[in-house]
Protein backbone atom coordinates (compact mmCIF):
# COMPACT_ATOMS: atom_id res chain seq x y z
CA UNK A 1 0.00 0.00 0.00
CA UNK A 2 1.45 3.00 -0.83
CA UNK A 3 1.62 6.09 1.72
CA UNK A 4 -1.01 8.30 -0.94
CA UNK A 5 -3.18 4.88 -0.04
CA UNK A 6 -2.68 5.65 3.78
CA UNK A 7 -3.06 9.11 4.12
CA UNK A 8 -6.20 8.76 2.34
CA UNK A 9 -7.37 6.31 4.72
CA UNK A 10 -6.24 8.30 7.59
CA UNK A 11 -7.87 11.28 6.87
CA UNK A 12 -11.39 9.27 5.92
CA UNK A 13 -11.12 7.72 9.80
CA UNK A 14 -9.58 10.64 11.80
CA UNK A 15 -12.46 13.10 9.79
CA UNK A 16 -9.32 15.46 10.30
CA UNK A 17 -8.74 18.09 7.21
CA UNK A 18 -5.71 18.43 5.42
CA UNK A 19 -4.52 20.91 6.88
CA UNK A 20 -5.06 19.47 10.50
CA UNK A 21 -3.19 16.12 9.52
CA UNK A 22 -0.37 18.30 7.55
CA UNK A 23 -0.03 20.18 10.67
CA UNK A 24 0.12 16.42 12.45
CA UNK A 25 2.99 15.16 10.35
CA UNK A 26 4.91 18.37 10.53
CA UNK A 27 4.53 19.68 7.09
CA UNK A 28 2.87 22.46 4.69
CA UNK A 29 -0.58 22.03 3.43
CA UNK A 30 0.95 22.43 0.10
CA UNK A 31 3.11 19.34 0.36
CA UNK A 32 0.28 16.86 2.17
CA UNK A 33 -1.72 18.06 -0.53
CA UNK A 34 0.85 16.89 -3.34
CA UNK A 35 1.62 13.17 -1.38
CA UNK A 36 -2.31 12.69 -1.61
CA UNK A 37 -2.81 13.47 -4.99
CA UNK A 38 0.52 11.14 -5.96
CA UNK A 39 2.26 13.96 -7.12
CA UNK A 40 5.56 13.57 -5.24
CA UNK A 41 6.60 11.14 -2.55
CA UNK A 42 7.12 11.77 1.52
CA UNK A 43 10.62 11.23 2.54
CA UNK A 44 11.17 7.80 4.58
CA UNK A 45 11.29 9.48 8.09
CA UNK A 46 7.77 11.08 6.60
CA UNK A 47 6.88 8.06 6.35
CA UNK A 48 7.50 6.24 9.18
CA UNK A 49 5.21 8.64 10.89
CA UNK A 50 1.94 7.67 8.12
CA UNK A 51 2.98 4.31 8.95
CA UNK A 52 2.33 5.34 12.76
CA UNK A 53 -0.57 7.36 12.66
CA UNK A 54 -2.35 4.58 10.24
CA UNK A 55 -1.50 2.34 13.03
CA UNK A 56 -3.28 4.51 15.46
CA UNK A 57 -6.22 4.72 12.75
CA UNK A 58 -6.70 1.15 11.54
CA UNK A 59 -5.66 -0.54 15.01
CA UNK A 60 -3.65 -2.40 12.06
CA UNK A 61 0.64 -2.84 12.66
CA UNK A 62 0.98 -4.95 9.30
CA UNK A 63 -0.46 -2.46 6.92
CA UNK A 64 -2.58 -3.86 4.66
CA UNK A 65 -1.48 -4.74 1.40
CA UNK A 66 -4.96 -4.45 -0.44
CA UNK A 67 -6.37 -0.92 -0.60
CA UNK A 68 -9.81 -2.02 -1.80
CA UNK A 69 -10.12 -4.30 1.44
CA UNK A 70 -9.11 -1.20 3.69
CA UNK A 71 -11.35 1.36 1.92
CA UNK A 72 -14.53 -1.54 2.57
CA UNK A 73 -13.50 -1.75 6.36
CA UNK A 74 -13.92 1.80 6.26
CA UNK A 75 -17.14 1.72 4.83
CA UNK A 76 -17.85 -0.78 7.86
CA UNK A 77 -16.73 0.81 10.46
CA UNK A 78 -18.40 4.11 9.71
CA UNK A 79 -21.71 2.42 9.09
CA UNK A 80 -21.89 1.36 12.48
CA UNK A 81 -21.92 5.03 14.08
CA UNK A 82 -25.70 4.42 12.25
CA UNK A 83 -28.39 3.03 13.71
CA UNK A 84 -30.67 3.43 10.74
CA UNK A 85 -29.00 5.93 7.78
CA UNK A 86 -32.17 6.32 6.40
CA UNK A 87 -34.60 7.77 8.49
CA UNK A 88 -30.97 9.60 9.62
CA UNK A 89 -31.33 11.58 5.57
CA UNK A 90 -35.02 11.41 6.00
CA UNK A 91 -35.81 13.07 9.67
CA UNK A 92 -33.28 15.97 8.58
CA UNK A 93 -34.66 18.32 5.99
CA UNK A 94 -30.60 19.94 5.28
CA UNK A 95 -29.59 16.30 4.77
CA UNK A 96 -31.92 15.08 2.76
CA UNK A 97 -32.12 17.71 0.44
CA UNK A 98 -28.43 17.82 -0.08
CA UNK A 99 -28.81 13.84 -1.08
CA UNK A 100 -31.66 14.98 -3.36
CA UNK A 101 -29.67 17.88 -5.18
CA UNK A 102 -26.10 16.36 -5.08
CA UNK A 103 -27.93 12.54 -6.67
CA UNK A 104 -30.10 14.48 -8.98
CA UNK A 105 -27.74 16.89 -10.35
CA UNK A 106 -24.78 14.82 -10.99
CA UNK A 107 -26.81 11.93 -12.70
CA UNK A 108 -28.55 14.16 -15.12
CA UNK A 109 -25.01 16.10 -16.14
CA UNK A 110 -23.58 12.49 -16.40
CA UNK A 111 -26.03 11.91 -19.17
CA UNK A 112 -25.71 15.47 -21.17
CA UNK A 113 -27.68 18.07 -18.63
CA UNK A 114 -26.23 21.79 -19.38
CA UNK A 115 -27.87 22.79 -16.48
CA UNK A 116 -25.30 23.81 -13.53
CA UNK A 117 -26.19 22.85 -9.50
CA UNK A 118 -27.63 26.33 -8.49
CA UNK A 119 -30.64 26.24 -11.76
CA UNK A 120 -30.90 22.58 -10.56
CA UNK A 121 -31.18 23.75 -6.82
CA UNK A 122 -33.74 26.21 -7.88
CA UNK A 123 -35.89 24.12 -10.18
CA UNK A 124 -36.00 21.45 -7.69
CA UNK A 125 -36.57 23.63 -4.02
CA UNK A 126 -37.72 26.64 -5.70
CA UNK A 127 -39.80 25.59 -8.76
CA UNK A 128 -38.71 28.13 -10.92
CA UNK A 129 -38.94 27.54 -14.67
CA UNK A 130 -35.83 28.78 -16.47
CA UNK A 131 -36.81 30.77 -19.92
CA UNK A 132 -33.78 30.23 -21.31
CA UNK A 133 -32.43 26.52 -20.65
CA UNK A 134 -34.28 23.37 -22.46
CA UNK A 135 -37.70 22.24 -21.10
CA UNK A 136 -36.74 18.45 -21.47
CA UNK A 137 -33.61 18.87 -19.15
CA UNK A 138 -35.88 20.71 -16.33
CA UNK A 139 -38.85 18.32 -16.71
CA UNK A 140 -35.33 15.79 -16.18
CA UNK A 141 -34.63 17.52 -13.17
CA UNK A 142 -38.25 17.28 -11.74
CA UNK A 143 -38.70 13.67 -12.75
CA UNK A 144 -35.44 12.55 -10.86
CA UNK A 145 -36.33 14.16 -7.88
CA UNK A 146 -39.74 12.84 -7.89
CA UNK A 147 -37.86 9.12 -8.30
CA UNK A 148 -35.40 9.89 -5.15
CA UNK A 149 -38.31 10.31 -2.99
CA UNK A 150 -40.51 7.39 -4.40
CA UNK A 151 -37.16 5.69 -3.76
CA UNK A 152 -37.35 7.05 -0.19
CA UNK A 153 -40.70 5.73 0.65
CA UNK A 154 -40.41 3.09 -0.55
CA UNK A 155 -37.06 1.77 1.17
CA UNK A 156 -39.17 2.79 4.30
CA UNK A 157 -41.38 -0.49 4.34
CA UNK A 158 -39.72 -3.23 6.07
CA UNK A 159 -40.88 -5.09 3.70
CA UNK A 160 -39.81 -3.39 0.47
CA UNK A 161 -37.89 -5.89 -1.95
CA UNK A 162 -36.32 -4.63 -4.97
CA UNK A 163 -39.00 -5.81 -8.10
CA UNK A 164 -39.88 -5.51 -11.41
CA UNK A 165 -42.71 -3.59 -10.63
CA UNK A 166 -40.18 -1.44 -8.46
CA UNK A 167 -37.77 -0.76 -11.00
CA UNK A 168 -40.75 -0.25 -13.78
CA UNK A 169 -42.27 2.37 -11.44
CA UNK A 170 -38.78 4.06 -11.07
CA UNK A 171 -38.69 4.19 -15.15
CA UNK A 172 -42.38 5.53 -15.09
CA UNK A 173 -41.24 8.12 -12.91
CA UNK A 174 -37.89 9.48 -14.41
CA UNK A 175 -39.56 9.62 -18.09
CA UNK A 176 -43.12 10.81 -17.30
CA UNK A 177 -44.11 13.50 -19.95
CA UNK A 178 -40.22 12.48 -21.78
CA UNK A 179 -40.91 9.06 -23.65
CA UNK A 180 -43.98 7.40 -24.34
CA UNK A 181 -42.83 4.12 -23.31
CA UNK A 182 -42.34 5.23 -19.75
CA UNK A 183 -42.36 1.74 -17.92
CA UNK A 184 -41.62 -0.32 -20.09
CA UNK A 185 -39.08 -1.82 -21.26
CA UNK A 186 -37.64 -1.36 -25.22
CA UNK A 187 -38.80 -3.06 -28.17
CA UNK A 188 -36.05 -2.56 -30.72
CA UNK A 189 -32.04 -2.70 -30.27
CA UNK A 190 -29.91 -0.35 -28.48
CA UNK A 191 -25.92 0.71 -28.38
CA UNK A 192 -24.18 2.42 -25.96
CA UNK A 193 -22.95 5.05 -27.56
CA UNK A 194 -19.01 5.47 -27.83
CA UNK A 195 -18.15 1.85 -26.40
CA UNK A 196 -17.84 -1.82 -27.95
CA UNK A 197 -19.74 -3.14 -25.26
CA UNK A 198 -23.00 -5.13 -26.64
CA UNK A 199 -26.49 -4.89 -25.62
CA UNK A 200 -29.25 -7.63 -24.85
CA UNK A 201 -31.39 -8.79 -27.20
CA UNK A 202 -35.03 -6.80 -27.01
CA UNK A 203 -36.42 -10.26 -26.95
CA UNK A 204 -34.03 -11.42 -23.82
CA UNK A 205 -34.89 -8.66 -21.74
CA UNK A 206 -37.61 -9.74 -19.66
CA UNK A 207 -36.06 -12.58 -19.02
CA UNK A 208 -32.18 -11.28 -18.47
CA UNK A 209 -34.16 -8.58 -15.85
CA UNK A 210 -36.08 -11.39 -13.83
CA UNK A 211 -32.77 -12.90 -13.25
CA UNK A 212 -30.58 -10.11 -12.28
CA UNK A 213 -33.61 -9.19 -9.90
CA UNK A 214 -33.68 -12.66 -8.62
CA UNK A 215 -30.09 -11.73 -8.06
CA UNK A 216 -30.28 -8.08 -6.15
CA UNK A 217 -32.19 -9.72 -3.36
CA UNK A 218 -29.77 -12.21 -2.62
CA UNK A 219 -27.89 -12.01 0.25
CA UNK A 220 -24.05 -11.09 0.20
CA UNK A 221 -21.45 -10.33 2.62
CA UNK A 222 -19.69 -7.79 -0.14
CA UNK A 223 -22.05 -5.63 -0.60
CA UNK A 224 -20.00 -3.11 -2.77
CA UNK A 225 -18.18 -6.06 -5.01
CA UNK A 226 -22.68 -7.08 -5.03
CA UNK A 227 -23.52 -3.77 -6.33
CA UNK A 228 -20.54 -3.49 -8.67
CA UNK A 229 -21.61 -6.96 -10.31
CA UNK A 230 -25.09 -5.65 -10.46
CA UNK A 231 -24.31 -2.44 -12.19
CA UNK A 232 -22.11 -3.93 -14.91
CA UNK A 233 -24.74 -6.79 -16.14
CA UNK A 234 -27.93 -4.13 -15.59
CA UNK A 235 -26.44 -1.11 -17.72
CA UNK A 236 -24.89 -4.16 -20.38
CA UNK A 237 -28.65 -5.42 -20.39
CA UNK A 238 -29.38 -1.62 -21.45
CA UNK A 239 -33.35 -2.39 -20.88
CA UNK A 240 -34.90 0.86 -21.40
CA UNK A 241 -34.93 2.76 -24.92
CA UNK A 242 -33.54 5.73 -22.42
CA UNK A 243 -32.53 6.57 -18.87
CA UNK A 244 -30.71 3.35 -18.05
CA UNK A 245 -27.35 5.02 -16.86
CA UNK A 246 -30.25 7.43 -14.72
CA UNK A 247 -32.15 4.29 -13.32
CA UNK A 248 -28.93 2.05 -12.67
CA UNK A 249 -27.19 4.43 -10.19
CA UNK A 250 -30.84 4.93 -8.53
CA UNK A 251 -30.68 1.10 -8.26
CA UNK A 252 -27.22 1.90 -6.91
CA UNK A 253 -28.61 3.97 -3.81
CA UNK A 254 -31.49 1.20 -2.99
CA UNK A 255 -29.04 -1.24 -2.42
CA UNK A 256 -27.01 0.53 -0.24
CA UNK A 257 -29.20 1.82 1.63
CA UNK A 258 -31.32 -1.33 1.93
CA UNK A 259 -27.43 -2.42 3.44
CA UNK A 260 -27.65 0.35 5.87
CA UNK A 261 -24.76 2.38 4.04
CA UNK A 262 -25.38 6.22 2.50
CA UNK A 263 -25.69 7.04 -1.35
CA UNK A 264 -22.98 6.87 -3.38
CA UNK A 265 -22.48 10.67 -5.11
CA UNK A 266 -21.01 9.65 -8.76
CA UNK A 267 -19.86 13.24 -9.41
CA UNK A 268 -19.85 14.15 -13.04
CA UNK A 269 -16.15 15.55 -13.09
CA UNK A 270 -15.51 11.93 -12.87
CA UNK A 271 -17.84 10.59 -15.65
CA UNK A 272 -14.80 9.59 -17.97
CA UNK A 273 -13.62 7.56 -14.73
CA UNK A 274 -16.77 5.63 -13.90
CA UNK A 275 -16.90 4.70 -17.55
CA UNK A 276 -14.01 3.32 -18.01
CA UNK A 277 -14.08 1.42 -14.46
CA UNK A 278 -18.10 0.13 -15.92
CA UNK A 279 -16.87 -0.31 -19.47
CA UNK A 280 -13.38 -2.74 -17.78
CA UNK A 281 -15.93 -4.64 -16.01
CA UNK A 282 -18.24 -5.27 -18.85
CA UNK A 283 -15.93 -6.45 -21.07
CA UNK A 284 -12.68 -8.22 -19.10
CA UNK A 285 -15.18 -9.36 -15.77
CA UNK A 286 -12.42 -7.07 -13.81
CA UNK A 287 -14.76 -5.41 -11.67
CA UNK A 288 -11.71 -4.04 -8.91
CA UNK A 289 -11.60 -0.46 -10.43
CA UNK A 290 -15.17 -0.63 -10.27
CA UNK A 291 -15.33 -1.34 -7.05
CA UNK A 292 -12.62 0.97 -5.76
CA UNK A 293 -15.12 3.75 -7.27
CA UNK A 294 -17.89 2.60 -5.52
CA UNK A 295 -16.06 2.75 -2.19
CA UNK A 296 -14.57 6.33 -3.12
CA UNK A 297 -18.77 7.23 -3.89
CA UNK A 298 -20.03 6.02 -0.94
CA UNK A 299 -17.40 7.60 0.85
CA UNK A 300 -18.86 11.13 -0.53
CA UNK A 301 -22.38 9.70 0.54
CA UNK A 302 -20.96 9.84 3.88
CA UNK A 303 -19.84 13.48 3.73
CA UNK A 304 -23.06 14.57 3.64
CA UNK A 305 -23.91 12.57 6.60
CA UNK A 306 -21.61 14.33 8.64
CA UNK A 307 -21.81 17.70 8.33
CA UNK A 308 -24.49 17.40 10.83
Amino acid sequence: MTSQDKLRIIQALSGLTQGKLAEKLGVSFVTLNSWINGKSRPHRKTEENINNFYSLFTGQRDVLEDPLRAKKQIIKDKSRKYRNILKEIVRNTDTYDQFLLSLTYHSNKIEGSTLTEDETRAIMFDNISLPNKNIIEQLEVKNHQAALGYLLKSLASASFRIDEAFILKLHSILMNGIKSDAGSYRDHGVRIVGTYVPTANYLKVTRLMKEIIRDINRRNNDIIAHIANIHARFEQIHPFSDGNGRIGRLLIQAMLLKNKLPPAIIEQKKKRFYNNCLRRAQLSGDFISLENFLCDSVMGGFKILERN
